[in-house]
Formats: structure tokens, C-alpha cells, sequence
């Protein structure tokens, strides 16, 4: 597994997107902001041909993962990939989905052999990966079937939304909020608060995690008369975790459960659907809050935002998001590595 004092890995993502942009403004302002040391896999020139057409002065230095570390306080290191990349912010191309998967393949790889302390994604699009033959419904589904290619188990993923304010995760993900009832069982949401307890304490250093548990229905159910999944499905689910030791509580009703008060009594909210998780998470910081994956056997943190293809060559992304996931990725690095 990755050495915790080894530098990050940095997937470019979609190079169409604002992948190689935010990453060149994040090493800007590595002093500034304090961002630890990565390097970037993707192609030099292309990078260095972006922050040309964007105006930015920028040292890029070819690198390789063994002496990245030593050369981020004065160049971005990037190690180039076999596969050839098409520069054309904001026109997403299949051409480009070997040279995004070749990124993702090698962070992984490199984590594993201890050449990079974690895994860190900028953003990718579907549709370019799906015309080019990519069979996996996303990024996360990909890092599990490599988790489990290298260590022959099952890997169950979790996504978690982490900001300075609130940690939420959904059980239910990227499923149309009319299916969510019909896919929420009490298996799913112990498996999840499981994982998360889990990692709370292994990666966040949280030796007894607090995590509160939202209802489905409005008001938690309000005893039936509101739907019955808060008390058929998640309410034996949180007793089952009670019986293991977990320290969990709920169903809470979610209209109450996220003010600055409330979010005082726990370390993590598991919340039934996409939407009830990452509105408040967004809410309160939007450019502060990192998708972090649970449940892998190295540490995967992302941006939480997309491509933006919209915006991709024109100057104005923001880093701030993926700042947030290198410190984040760092620290959960060096707190896994003490704690090991």
C-alpha cells in the first residue's frame, strides 16, 4: 500500500474538461494555500499548452513519481502517459478515454506500490468513456473493480461528501429518487454505516464516531403516518448497528437534523438519497467540500464538481475544490500512516 509521506497522485481527468487548469492553479498556489506535494498524470505538453493559451507563467518538469516530490517547489511535475491526449477544452472527445483510464490505472498502481500516498481524481465525463467501450457505470465502480483486480475481494464503495462543517454520505446514489424506496434495504444502509464507522476511525482518527441517521419520509415517518420505510427498513438497521458496538442514532427527520446544532452531536450523517445528502454538504461549503471514496483499500479523494466543459479553456475555474481534496487526501495519508 501507499507510503503515507510519498507525494499524491493526480489523475488529469477529461483533458477537455477544467482538469488540467485547476491543476496547474492549484500548484500556483502551493505556498499560499499550503497544497501538499503531487504530481500530475497526464501529458506535459498538453498542460503546458493550456496554462499558454490561459496566459499562466508555469514550470513543468516530465517527471516520475520517484522524484516528484523533490521537484513540486519549483515545477508541476507531470508523468506523461503511453496514451495520446487531444487538446480541445470544451469538446469532449472519445479519443482521450485511454488516456483518462491510463491515469486512473497508474495513481492506482502507484498507491499500491508505495510510490504515492493517495489517490486523487479530477473529474470525468461518461459519455466520451461509454462511445470508446468503457463498460463501468463511473469513476468510483472503476477504482472498486481495481481494488478488488489487486486484492481478490469484494470492495464495497461509499461515497462521502466531506466539507469543514458536515461528512455525509448517501446510501442510495445515482438512481432516480422514485426507485430510492424500492432500492433502500436494511442490508444497504448497514453495510454503508459500517464502512463509514470504519474509516471514520482508521482515516479520520475518530476513535468512537458519532453518526446520526436520517429517515426517508418527512418528519422520519411520523410513526407510519408518513410512509413506513423509516420503520421497517431503518430502524432495524440502526438497532442491528446499536448490537455491534457502532454508535449510531436515528432515524432522524432530515429537515431538523442539519442545523449547526445538531450537526454539533455527530461526526457523520448516513442519509437515504443523493439529494438529501449533498444539498446540505453543498450548501454549506460549496467550494470547500471533497468527494472522498470509503471502502477501497488506498485513500481516493476528488473534487466534489464536475468537468465543467462549459467553462473549460476560458481562465475562470476555480481550484478550490481540488485544493480541498489534496489537503483532505494528505491528511487522511498521514493520520492511516500513524495509525498503521
Amino acid at each position: 500500500m501507499g507510503s503515507h509521506g510519498a507525494p499524491l497522485a493526480l489523475t488529469v481527468g477529461d483533458p477537455s474538461g477544467i482538469g488540467p487548469e485547476i491543476a496547474v492553479a492549484a500548484w500556483r498556489l502551493r505556498n499560499e494555500a499550503d497544497v501538499p506535494a503531487f504530481y500530475l498524470l497526464g501529458d506535459p505538453a498538453l498542460v503546458a499548452a493550456r496554462a499558454l493559451a490561459l496566459g499562466v507563467e508555469i514550470q513543468i518538469a516530465e517527471a516520475d513519481p520517484a522524484n516528484a516530490a523533490g521537484q513540486f517547489a519549483d515545477a508541476l511535475p507531470v508523468v506523461p502517459l503511453s496514451a495520446a491526449l487531444v487538446d480541445a477544452p470544451g469538446q469532449p472527445d472519445k479519443q482521450n478515454a485511454a488516456g483518462i483510464i491510463e491515469a486512473i490505472d497508474c495513481a492506482v498502481m502507484d498507491t499500491f506500490e508505495g510510490r504515492a500516498a493517495a489517490v486523487v481524481t479530477c473529474p470525468i465525463a461518461k459519455k466520451p468513456l461509454y462511445d470508446a467501450g468503457f463498460r463501468f457505470p463511473g469513476h468510483t465502480e472503476y477504482l472498486a473493480h481495481l481494488a478488488s483486480q489487486r486484492t481478490g475481494s469484494a470492495v464495497m464503495p461509499v461515497m462521502m461528501l466531506a466539507g469543514p462543517e458536515l461528512r455525509a454520505v448517501p446510501v442510495t446514489i445515482h438512481i432516480a429518487l422514485a426507485d430510492v424506496p424500492r432500492a433502500l434495504t436494511t442490508e444497504a444502509i448497514i453495510e454503508t454505516t459500517r464502512i463509514t464507522a470504519h474509516d471514520l476511525r482508521t482515516r479520520f482518527g475518530i476513535a468512537r464516531p458519532r453518526i446520526a441517521v436520517s429517515g426517508l419520509n418527512p418528519h422520519a415517518g411520523e410513526g407510519g403516518a408518513m410512509g413506513h420505510e423509516d420503520e421497517r427498513i431503518i430502524r432495524p438497521a440502526i438497532e442491528a448497528l446499536k448490537a455491534e458496538g457502532i454508535d449510531v442514532f436515528g432515524p432522524l427527520p432530515a429537515d431538523t437534523m442539519f442545523h449547526a446544532r445538531a450537526r454539533a452531536g455527530y461526526d457523520a450523517a448516513i442519509c437515504m438519497y443523493h439529494d438529501q445528502a449533498l444539498i446540505p454538504a453543498k450548501a454549506l461549503a460549496f467550494d470547500e467540500t471533497v468527494n472522498v471514496t470509503l471502502g477501497l483499500p488506498f485513500i481516493r479523494t476528488s473534487p466534489d464538481h464536475g468537468t465543467a466543459f462549459d467553462i473549460a479553456g476560458k481562465g475562470i475555474a476555480r481550484p478550490d475544490s481540488l485544493i480541498a481534496a489534496l489537503k483532505l487526501a494528505r491528511r487522511l495519508a498521514d493520520v492511516g500512516g500513524k495509525s498503521s
